[in-house]
């Protein structure tokens, strides 16, 4: 099980990598006015989100079942891994909205500012704190 915990860790340092980066790119795709650097974001973005951040949700998401399957009755058994997994919903939704921003960046039709993917930016903190918390100080009641 020190594996699977051990390559579940290595895979979600490599999504937040990813969710920490690619709304960082979408801040300066925003603010970009020529084709050139517009393109190059387009590239840019494409690759992290579908060659890093991505595949790593994946793998972060079948190591965190496998440890999870493997002791069901005592995970589940507590609030605060359903809250987790509740957290851990939204960081899929927020990889999801990444995935729509960088659609609608690369076709120009993002009516998004710089300033709004600023703040975009730093939502993930959030998320990434409350799971931290609750998987390791693992709170009672």
């Amino acid at each position: 099980m020190l594996w699977i915990k051990a390559f579940h860790i290595v895979f979600v340092v490599c999504w937040f990598s990813g969710l920490f980066y690619l709304p960082r790119l979408f801040v300066y795709h925003a603010m970009s006015e020529d084709q050139v650097s517009k393109d190059r974001f387009v590239i840019m973005e494409r690759k992290l989100y579908w060659g890093i951040t991505t595949p790593s949700m994946i793998l972060t998401l079948a190591f965190g079942f496998w440890l999870l399957w493997g002791n069901w009755g005592y995970y589940m058994s507590w609030w605060w891994m359903h809250v987790k997994l509740a957290l851990v919903a939204l960081l899929i939704v927020y990889h999801v909205l990444c995935w729509w921003h960088m659609k609608q960046l690369r076709e120009g039709r993002s009516l998004r500012t710089h300033i709004f993917f600023r703040v975009f930016n730093e939502l993930p903190v959030f998320l990434l704190i409350g799971v931290v918390i609750l998987i390791v100080v693992k709170p009672t009641l």
